[in-house]
C-alpha cells in the first residue's frame, strides 16, 4: 500500500503486543490513538502454521515495520491499526448518529488514520444541525 501520509506514532512503545487478539472492526469514525500496528497471518495462504491452523498476528510499533514484514511474508495481510476511541459515533440505522461517550478499542484499515485526531469539537460538529450536507468532511478536516 502506497500512503500519501505519514501513519501516527503509536501511544505507547512499551504496550506494543500486550492488547488483546478481539478487537472491534472497524467503525465509529473518529480516532484518538494507535495502539499498534498489526499484521494478520493465515496458515491457509502460506503463512506458517504456529498456532494450529488459527490465524495469528504481529504487532509493531510502526506502520514502516508492519508493512515490511507483510510484503516479506507469505500469507499476510495489508497492516491494521489497533485504535483507541475515547468517544466516537455509532450508526446503528443508515445516517442515524449517535455519540457514544465509551472506549473502545478498534481495528482499522491504516488509510482512515489520514483523518484528523478527534478533537474535542468533532463529535458536536458532526452531530450538529447546522452541520454541512456532507458531514463527513468534518471528519476528514474539510471545514
Amino acid at each position: 500500500m502506497d500512503l500519501q501520509f505519514v501513519p501516527p506514532l503509536v501511544l505507547d512503545a512499551t504496550k506494543v503486543g500486550e492488547y488483546p487478539a478481539s478487537a472491534k472492526a472497524g467503525g465509529g469514525y473518529v480516532w484518538d490513538a494507535v495502539l499498534e500496528y498489526r499484521v494478520w497471518c493465515h496458515p491457509e495462504l502460506g503463512a506458517p502454521d504456529v498456532c494450529e491452523g488459527n490465524d495469528y498476528f504481529y504487532a509493531f510499533e510502526t506502520y514502516a515495520e508492519a508493512i515490511e514484514y507483510a510484503e516479506q511474508h507469505k500469507g499476510c495481510e495489508e497492516p491494521l491499526a489497533l485504535i483507541l476511541q475515547c468517544e466516537y459515533i455509532d450508526e446503528p440505522e443508515p445516517e442515524q448518529y449517535a455519540h457514544i461517550k465509551q472506549e473502545r478499542v478498534a481495528e482499522w484499515p491504516v488509510e482512515f488514520l489520514s483523518r484528523p485526531r478527534r478533537t474535542e469539537n468533532t463529535i458536536p460538529d458532526f452531530l450538529s444541525p447546522n452541520a454541512p450536507s456532507n458531514r463527513l468532511a468534518i471528519l476528514r478536516g474539510q471545514v
